[in-house]
């Protein structure tokens, strides 16, 4: 790339603590001719911190795609830009992705800063599998699309990771174990890195419990990591029998108590009946 063109770089900046920035970050920021930020009151704070003065930008969801093109513009005439989120690492759930694939297509440079993330911050100390994980971005606003969204997730052997909002995450909760088994192991990782962090590892029901029961529970920024299922593949399978059981009991029951009488019943085990009587319920809500 010609060295006539602007880079655009994509930083890192703190989740909460201040000190969490790198040092080329600091650098990268003062260096930068125009700064893009979601919220330019928010990071002004964290560059008078620093005694960075460079002018900011907004770039924020609602503008986006029109500023691209100005911004792409700033880069052609020479102009260095640096494009932070509020919070962490760009476009994990923040705006950005127009931009950065504007200046791709456009064959200019695009360079990454890292630093903190939320998400793998909260990964490092759940003590949960991460060696294979997903990460989902923010939980669905309504309470049905969560539930599909859980169903989805329940059989899933890998450990997966959203972030809720302090208005949500008991709702969030709630919805979660009307899906999930009680028993299945989940990490809340609140205001990381700030003041009130507070990182707790417990069954999903223990966790419920907590979060109704603290209102400091339900305030905050959240990630929550939820242990991936335990399959084993000779309990996979229902017997037709099982199946036209479940079938008449949920024309009559809840989930719950239909699953509670099959496993009288049969003897089954009550994961996998949970799960058919899930998938059944699904079937007829589509």
């Amino acid at each position: 790339m010609s060295s006539e063109y602007g880079k655009l770089y994509v930083v890192a900046t703190p989740i909460g603590n201040l000190a969490d920035i790198s040092f080329r970050a600091i650098e990268t920021l003062k260096q930068a001719d125009l700064i893009a930020a979601e919220d330019t009151r928010h990071v002004r704070m964290l560059l008078q911190h620093y005694g960075i003065t460079n002018k900011l930008v907004s770039l924020h969801q609602h503008n986006e795609d029109k500023a691209s093109a100005g911004l792409l513009e700033k880069l052609r005439s020479g102009l260095s830009i640096a494009l932070v989120s509020d919070a962490g690492t760009p476009l994990l759930s923040d705006p950005g992705l127009p931009l950065v694939k504007l200046i791709k297509e456009a064959g200019l440079d695009v360079v990454p800063i890292p630093g903190a993330c939320a998400l793998i911050a909260a990964l490092s100390v759940a003590g949960l599998p991460v060696t294979q994980f997903s990460f989902e971005g923010f939980s669905p606003r309504s309470a049905s699309a969560r539930k599909a969204f859980f169903l989805e997730k329940l059989t899933q052997p890998t450990t997966w990771v959203f972030y809720e909002s302090s208005h949500r995450i008991l709702d969030s909760l709630k919805d979660m174990a009307e899906v999930l088994p009680l028993d299945r192991q989940l990490v809340i990782a609140r205001e990381l890195t700030k003041l009130h962090e507070t990182i707790v590892k417990a069954p999903l029901g223990a966790a419920l419990a907590l979060v109704e029961s603290s209102d400091n529970m339900r305030k905050g920024e959240f990630v929550v990591i939820v242990e991936g299922a335990i399959i084993d593949k000779k309990d996979q399978l229902i017997t037709p029998e099982q199946e036209k059981l479940l079938s008449v009991l949920l024309e009559e029951c809840s989930i719950k108590t239909a699953v509670d009488m099959a496993v009288k019943i049969t003897g089954a085990r009550k994961k996998i009946l949970y799960q058919a009587a899930l998938e059944m319920a699904q079937g007829k809500q589509d």
